[in-house]
């Protein structure tokens, strides 16, 4: 994949972020209490967040989020985008400004409130490790500079706000997508 293209008159258009969302249908403690359909609703409200952004794929995590990550940025080149599943919340502008506060060569890391990643964006796929998992959010930044890069934290509510429980889905019910809005208004999510 090339990282410009040819727009009209000849101009390079530097091309679309590639976006990841590494998804498990059982991944979160929501589906302990019978709720796969709230994890797929959420899937659908950070697609629907992500798409109108750039190429948008879901990695199927199966067998854990780093691998299904690596996996699909061994396919990619230029600036990728790495977006959990459990965000309901996140917005298209989300999505832009997790990529507009990439420094040139180097990554932008969205922590959870717990410590946890939620977001990268990296400059290129080569600067991804898997390091998922508690402490990551500054474990990626320790990368990024023993790699010699620049990185960056972006504290936005929507990319800071996952939902892995009820009631971190309750803290967030006024803001959540159409998606997780209707699943969680259903009884049988109550």
């Amino acid at each position: 994949m090339d990282d410009e293209r040819s727009g009209r008159g000849g101009a390079v258009i530097p091309a679309a972020p590639t976006i990841v969302v590494p998804f498990r249908a059982g991944k979160t403690r929501l589906d302990a209490d019978g709720r796969t359909e709230l994890a797929l609703a959420m899937l659908e409200d950070v697609l629907a967040a992500c798409r109108p952004v750039g190429p948008t794929i879901v990695a199927d995590a199966e067998s854990g989020q780093g691998s299904a990550v690596r996996q699909a940025l061994d396919a990619l080149d230029g600036i990728v985008a790495i977006v959990n599943a459990d965000l309901p919340c996140l917005t298209p502008d989300d999505v832009r400004a997790l990529l507009d506060s990439l420094p040139e060569d180097g990554m932008a890391v969205a922590p959870a409130a717990d410590g946890t990643t939620n977001a990268l964006a990296l400059a290129d796929p080569s600067l991804f490790a898997s390091l998922y998992g508690p402490g990551s959010a500054e474990e990626f930044r320790s990368h990024a500079s023993q790699l010699g890069v620049p990185s960056v934290v972006v504290s936005r509510a929507n990319l800071a706000d996952d939902v892995d429980t009820l009631a971190d889905l309750k803290r967030v019910a006024e803001r959540v997508g159409p998606h997780t809005r209707a699943v969680a208004a259903a009884p049988s999510a109550r």
